[in-house]
């Protein structure tokens, strides 16, 4: 069997674990609690992110970067994305030479607006060609009980992808392959906005109309900026486009609209955040995607509104009112 290393032991790192183990490959994951690390061990269940269900034999965990890294050809990034950089950093000298380091993260670095792609290559020095991203409907817990999904994988070396196709190939998981490694960080990014928007419309009591008008903008928004960026449009059709966005704005299990529907609620971000140990990373990307888009001279009023919102400048009401208020002509699709 091959080696890979799982950097991050949440939900996704976790469920992703499970998948390349059932693809055939022995993982081990580092977690940053001893006793998360003890408990995957020990009882085979990360029971603080994935609470009853059962992993593989073949996965691991460890505290140690070192054990975790040594003898690995693929190693898994799965940390917080605007914590990528300080997390990223001590694990350097133990990874092995020729290592492909995969992204499993969807968010744009606040400040220096990278994508995470693209932070790995500055901190870690290593060739883009070695560096790839998952992206797509990736919910967790289902992905954990194994029901069927599909998700793409992307690099700009299509050798090192299509390796990774095959490492991540499950009887439940389908990846299909990308160069376009931008287009499918973009759209990873933005549906988080574009879920916290539509989960606020849904804490406010709108129907599937609102909710439909917002993905359909959403996804709109999200394609006029990576095409500006360079991105292939009919990425963003795809898993990494659209799958993703409905997914992550249409489902309960979505961290991101749930995030959204209490904020509609009339829930402060700080009380929302204190209620929980998971990570919404739309509401910490907001500001930096509406950055980006403002960098890129790109329409972006649902990035803009929703940074609003989050940073306490707006309600969720006023929002909406806002949307519905625009100048029609303000938009070109």
């Amino acid at each position: 069997m091959s080696k890979v290393a799982v950097l991050g032991a949440g939900s996704w790192g976790t469920a992703f674990s499970m998948v390349l183990a059932d693809a055939g490959n022995d993982v081990v994951i580092w977690a940053r609690r001893e006793e998360v690390a003890a408990g995957i061990r020990e009882r085979r269940e990360n029971s603080d992110y994935l609470p009853g269900i059962e992993l593989p034999r073949t996965v691991t965990a460890t505290h140690d970067p070192e054990q975790a890294l040594r003898g690995a050809d693929v190693v898994v990034l799965a940390v917080p994305s605007q914590s990528l950089r300080t997390n990223l950093q001590p694990f350097l000298p133990f990874l092995e030479p020729d290592a492909v380091l995969v992204s499993l993260m969807k968010g744009i670095e606040l400040g220096s607006l990278e994508r995470m792609s693209e932070v790995i290559q500055e901190v870690a020095d290593v060739d883009p060609g070695r560096i790839a991203v998952v992206s797509g409907p990736n919910l967790a817990k289902e992905i954990a009980r194994r029901e069927p999904a599909a998700s793409v994988v992307a690099c700009i070396d299509e050798d090192v992808v299509t390796m990774l196709q095959k490492r991540c190939h499950s009887p439940a998981f389908r990846p299909y392959t990308s160069v376009d490694v931008l287009g499918c960080e973009l759209g990873g990014a933005y549906k988080n906005v574009v879920a916290l928007c539509v989960g606020m419309a849904v804490g406010l009591g709108f129907g599937d109309n609102t909710t439909a008008s917002l993905i359909t903008r959403g996804l709109a928004e999200t394609a006029r900026l990576a095409m500006r960026l360079g991105a292939n449009p009919l990425t963003l059709m795809g898993l990494a486009g659209l799958g993703d966005l409905v997914a992550t704005c249409s489902s309960p299990l979505s961290r991101n609209r749930t995030f959204g529907e209490k904020l509609g609620l009339g829930l402060t971000v700080e009380e929302i955040v204190a209620s929980t140990r998971q990570v919404a990373e739309g509401a910490k990307s907001c500001s930096s995607i509406r950055a980006l888009a403002e960098k890129a001279g790109v329409e972006a009023p649902i990035a803009e509104h929703v940074d609003e919102v989050v940073a306490g400048r707006m309600t969720t009401s006023e929002m909406m009112e806002a949307f519905i208020s625009r100048d029609p002509k303000a938009e070109i699709d």
